[in-house]
């Protein structure tokens, strides 16, 4: 089966369930595992390089608005490729490339490829999203032992954290303007031993105010700013003086952790089982092992 993913998660998915020589085409944005990166590249960005935080959802918000996508697709690629299967998303405008441009493409080019639209909102459908991709590429097997695998870690952290008090804990997917982080993020400080706040499990991420941030009394805030490994959100925390003014007025003021979002929170993929773990150990560093330097770090406040 040739295989075609333009989604970062479902490039991990495949390769999760042992299917990387099956996989022939990804986005610019698949970096793991190793393997995706020798893979052709079938969708890129449409956005320019270097803006702010702030500059970016001015322009997300502004295409997303005039219904334009921040996402290119290279049919001559797509076609050379010839895929089986192809996997993409319908759940996010700025995730990836939307499935209606590609059926669309799929239509002029002639293709027949099935298309699988994946759009887990809650952290139980990503895992059933991986059981879905298994039957839809004929690795029923593999995904059940996955799937399986990763309920067994879930478990053991669950166990590790029951009964103890659960940290109020805010989670930050961009920070200009601020952002909540919904779909499966409330799901995994849950499953870590917290309590999320300003946030609702399996809705949209919102913009949310700085007021309301601080009125919430977060006992602990994650910096998670999508599609940010751990050093750009260090350097966006960092080079915030709002954030940091504002943070520095609630109960996390000295528990402020900014995250590899892009690997660990953002993709609905088996990694985030790896992002529950790491808030576990933040939450509950007596009760679970302290997350990696590489995966997480604290945010100084001092300016």
């Amino acid at each position: 089966m040739r295989i075609v993913s333009l989604l970062p998660s479902a490039t991990e998915i495949v390769c999760a369930l042992g299917l990387d020589d099956d996989l022939v085409g990804v986005t610019f944005e698949c970096d793991f595992p190793d393997a995706a990166r020798s893979k052709a590249v079938v969708s890129n960005t449409s956005l320019p390089s270097g803006l702010t935080p702030a500059e970016i959802d001015q322009v997300v918000s502004e295409r997303v608005d005039a219904h334009e996508s921040i996402y290119t697709l290279d049919e001559n690629a797509l076609q050379g490729l010839d895929p089986d299967l192809i996997l993409t998303q319908d759940l996010c405008a700025v995730c990836a490339v939307d499935v209606s441009e590609v059926s669309d493409a799929l239509d002029h080019l002639g293709c027949r490829a099935e298309v699988l639209t994946l759009d887990p909102k809650r952290l139980d459908e990503v895992l059933a999203s991986i059981e879905t991709v298994g039957g839809a590429a004929g690795a029923t097997g593999e995904a059940d032992q996955v799937v399986a695998g990763l309920r067994d870690r879930l478990a053991a952290v669950e166990a590790a954290v029951s009964g103890r008090p659960r940290p109020r804990t805010f989670v930050l997917e961009w920070t200009d303007p601020p952002y909540n982080a919904g779909h499966w993020i409330p799901d995994m400080v849950q499953a870590a031993g917290g309590e999320p706040v300003l946030t609702r499990a399996g809705e949209y991420s919102v913009p949310v105010s700085w007021a309301d941030v601080v009125g919430a009394s977060p006992d602990t805030v994650i910096v998670a700013p999508c599609g940010y490994t751990l050093a750009g959100s260090l350097d966006l925390a960092g080079g915030d003086e709002r954030l940091r003014r504002e943070l520095a007025r609630t109960p996390a003021a000295d528990r402020v952790w900014a995250v590899d979002a892009s690997a660990y929170f953002v993709r609905p993929g088996p990694r985030l089982v790896d992002g529950v773990e790491i808030l576990a150990g933040i939450l509950h560093p007596d009760a679970w092992a302290a997350p990696s330097a590489a995966a997480a770090s604290r945010v100084s406040l001092a300016g």
